[in-house]
Order: structure tokens, then sequence, then C-alpha cells
């Protein structure tokens, strides 16, 4: 057995002719792990779900190859692949039991009685739908049905499982909730997941790594915490969560902002300049990354310009000197307020290693 579950080598899919050609992906390399629950990430139209086509058979490259445990793929038609695949509008059979929804593709393989009886009712444990085996899909709540077409897509044992936003048409609670499902169902089958998704959130809570996509290319490849915390570039910075952006030069142990403030980065050392692009680069840091201090505190002076109440915390909108605004995320404290107002004179620091120089 191979160590990649699916690997793309060198992918590419044009749509059109001559100068006219769109290519929805541009020479895309990735290796999924066997057993790993990886997710596809970025805006509409990026080639996430092109990529996922290209692994379920339904469409084939212009270029580069597709290979499933380590054996070359591109050329199989889907039904001789073994992969299976959620769609976002779970294309369930109406007329038929959620027991015989199940069943349907394994009935279609070939598979004895027995055979499909004993899958059906371990696949019905698995989607904790016992109770509601003999009832019609019809009957069923939305996020009843996206749980009869994840056991009908498991049933057969597929290598692969792709899921394409499947939980999309879901309200936002359903959701939450069976994001926790899926990745229940992940971990306890041991099947490989690749999931096409453009909720960043999705990405976060359920994978063991995310692939970040723009314009057809993979931007990055990474755990949740490393995409999330060091971005490689503007793009996957600002798609995964929020964050701040600020220009500066580089100078002797760090980067200088327009301000004047000299702040320390990941790769700069006082009085020597060791960061990767000499010259203007830009600055990351996250929000909840940024201190408030009071005023004449050690920091960079700022000025409180809007309080923006989230619940669970409140977003501080803040003018730098040079009129760079900076957003701070403050935990709100039990039956209070942060304490601060609009206009206040503040200091701002950031925690150690959080400021980020980006590659572009």
């Amino acid at each position: 057995m191979s160590k990649y579950a699916v690997e793309a080598r060198n992918a590419v899919k044009a749509f059109g002719q001559g100068d006219l050609a769109v290519r929805a992906l541009d020479d895309v390399s990735i290796r999924i792990n066997q057993g790993e629950f990886f997710t596809l990430l970025g805006p509409s139209g990026c080639g996430k779900t092109t990529l996922l086509r290209l692994i379920a058979g339904f469409e084939t490259p212009t270029s580069g190859h597709i290979l499933l445990d380590g054996a070359d793929i591109t050329d199989l038609p889907p039904n001789k692949r073994p992969v299976n695949t959620v769609f976002q509008s779970y294309a369930l059979f109406p007329h038929l039991t959620v027991a015989q929804n199940i069943g349907f593709g394994l009935e279609m393989l070939g598979q004895s009685r027995a055979v499909v009886a004993e899958r059906v009712g371990r696949m019905l444990a698995l989607v904790k739908l016992e109770a509601l085996a003999g009832r019609k899909v019809s009957q069923l709540s939305g996020g009843q049905q996206q749980r009869v077409a994840l056991a009908r897509a498991l049933a057969p044992q597929p290598k692969v499982l792709l899921l394409d936003e499947p939980l999309s048409a879901l309200d936002l609670q359903l959701r939450k909730e069976m994001q926790v499902e899926l990745k229940r169902l992940q971990r306890e089958t041991g099947i490989t997941f690749v999931f096409v998704t453009h909720d960043q959130e999705e990405a976060l809570t359920m994978s063991d790594r995310i692939g970040v996509m723009s314009a057809g290319k993979l931007q990055q490849v990474g755990s949740p915490r490393d995409i999330y915390t060091r971005p490689l570039n503007r793009f996957v910075a600002s798609f995964i969560g929020e964050t701040n952006f600020l220009p500066g030069q580089t100078v002797p142990g760090g980067v200088k902002l327009g301000c004047g403030a000299i702040v320390e980065v990941a790769g700069a050392s006082p009085g020597s300049v060791t960061l990767a692009k000499p010259g203007s680069v830009t600055l990351t840091v996250r929000p909840e990354q940024v201190r408030i201090e009071a005023a004449g505190a050690e920091g960079i002076p700022a000025t409180l310009t809007s309080l923006v109440y989230f619940g669970t915390d409140t977003h501080c909108h803040l003018a730098l000197a040079d009129g760079a605004e900076v957003v701070a995320r403050i935990q709100n404290p039990t039956g209070g307020d942060v304490g601060l107002e609009v206009g206040q004179a503040v200091a701002v620091r950031f925690a150690p290693g959080a400021a980020q120089v980006l590659e572009d």
C-alpha cells in the first residue's frame, strides 16, 4: 500500500481552446495521506471542485496524472475507481426508504442480500439512524438526509470519500453539528476524506490538513494551525480568518512601520537583518495577538476609533500615527465590558512572535 491515498502530479485542466482557454487547474501537485481528513479550501472558481472531479473521474486532466494508492487512475472511468462522492444535493431516491437508499449501491455492485443487510445495519448504526430505517427519505429533515447520503457513500467501503460542499445547504446550527459528525465518521471508519469547502471555519475545525487554493493554483498546504499562524502569502492570510496588514521597511532588528515604530519579527534579530525580503514588506498580525496598554506604556502609540461588540469578544479598531488601522480582539469579561472608550489614547503591542513577514 502506498503512503498516499491520493496524488495529483502536475495536474492541468483547461476549458476552451487557444487564447480563450481557461485554466481551472494550473500545474497542481498534491499528496493526500492514507486515512486523513484533507480539505481543499478556497473561494468560488479557485479550482477545488475541478480537482475533486479529476479524482472522482468525472473530468479528465488536460495534462498530468491522478494516482490512487500509488496506481495511476488518470484514464480509469468513475465506476472503476474505489472512490465515492457525496454531493451538495445528496441525490437520494425519495420513493425509497432510508435502508433502501443506503443499500442501493451495494445491490448495483451485485452484493448478496446477506451482505447488503449486514452492511446497511452497520451504516445505520454509524450515522445513528436505526430508528428511521423504514422511513421514506422525503420525510426526513435536511440533517437526516445528509446522514443517509453519507451512509450510502460509505456502505461500499471506498478507499477515498469525496465530499463536495455537503453542508452548505444546512442552517448554521445544524452545519456545526454535522461538522462534528463528519469528523467522528472519518475517525471511526479510517477512510480518507477529501472535503471541498469555501468555509474557513469548517476547514479549521475538521481537517487534519488543508490545501488552500486560488486561481487554479495551490497556495499552501499544512495543518490548520500552520495555515492560520504561519500563512505563506497575503491571500492565505486574508482568506483564513481576520488579520491586520501593515506595510513597512526592513531595518536591523525587524520592520519599521509607517508610524516609525520598529516591530520585531520572526527571522530578525537585533543588529542584523535576516529577513528573506529586504526593502518594502507587509506584516500580518492576527487581531487576538494585539495587546492594548495604557497610553505611555511600552508599545506603539494609537487612538481607539471604534468598538464592535461580538458577544464573546470585542473588536477594537485603532489608528496609528500614520493613519494605519490595527484591529485588536479582546475577550469580554464576565458581566462587564473591556473598559475602553472611543477616542482614548492607548499603546499597542504585539504578542511575541505574532508579527510575520508575508511573501507577497
